[in-house]
């Protein structure tokens, strides 16, 4: 008898632990194709996207003596193409600048404008601390309605998919070219499964980064 109860105890605890697993997939899997269902025609090259007002850089790492990671330079690289190419007007580096100690934004405007981008055509948001902030403030803050968002390309249909989900219209130019370092870059795909599952909640709860007045700066460098 207690046999019997052991075994019917264990085959419970089985349908319990395969059908946790199977909602475990699900609650992963289904953002991850959620946001490449709805992005997939919109990551493009550089020669393919068509032209837009702004070119969105999404920030990352910059070293203590504010030179970009070998990641952000590949996103800032792509940016200068685009803005060489006649795709976009202006270039908006968006990227988390919370204390004087670490500041993404200036390394990012600095690159750009290192590189031969004017100035005046690059503008920086220094509250951009993750991607819905940064997706959300070009909205609100400097009022982008079309833009060309850059990153890495396993990180742009999460980043796309956001825009989407706020008004935003935006294309997606992405970067391969870290990928050479495979573990990193492993590293970062996985990273976006559960960044996804962060993005629906920010995305449903409506959540409220830092904002403050309508900035004119990215109007004065489209036109400029």
């Amino acid at each position: 008898m207690a046999r019997r109860r052991g075994w019917v105890v264990g085959r419970v605890f089985l349908r319990l632990v395969v059908v946790g697993a199977l909602i475990g997939t699900v609650v992963v899997i289904g953002p991850a194709w959620y946001v490449k269902a709805v992005t997939d025609d919109r990551m493009m090259s550089v020669d393919e996207v068509p032209a837009q007002p702004v070119a969105l850089v999404l920030g990352a790492e910059v070293y203590a003596d504010g030179q970009p990671s070998r990641y952000l330079q590949a996103r800032l690289d792509v940016a200068h193409e685009l803005f060489a190419a006649g795709k976009v007007k202006a270039i908006l580096v968006s990227g988390d600048s919370s204390t004087r100690h670490y500041n993404e934004t200036d390394g990012m405007r600095d690159y750009l404008i290192a590189k031969g981008v004017p100035a005046k055509k690059v503008v920086g948001d220094y509250a951009g601390f993750d991607t819905y902030d940064s997706c959300v403030r070009a909205r609100q803050v400097f009022g982008v309605s079309r833009a060309i968002v850059v990153s890495q390309t396993y990180h742009l249909p999460r980043a796309l998919a956001t825009c989407r989900a706020i008004g935003l219209e935006a294309w997606g130019v992405g970067d391969d070219t870290a990928k050479t370092n495979q573990e990193a870059w492993s590293y970062g795909s996985l990273r976006e499964l559960g960044a996804n599952l962060k993005m629906i909640w920010d995305v449903l709860s409506q959540r409220q980064p830092t904002l403050g007045p309508r900035e004119k700066s990215v109007d004065e460098a489209v036109r400029a």
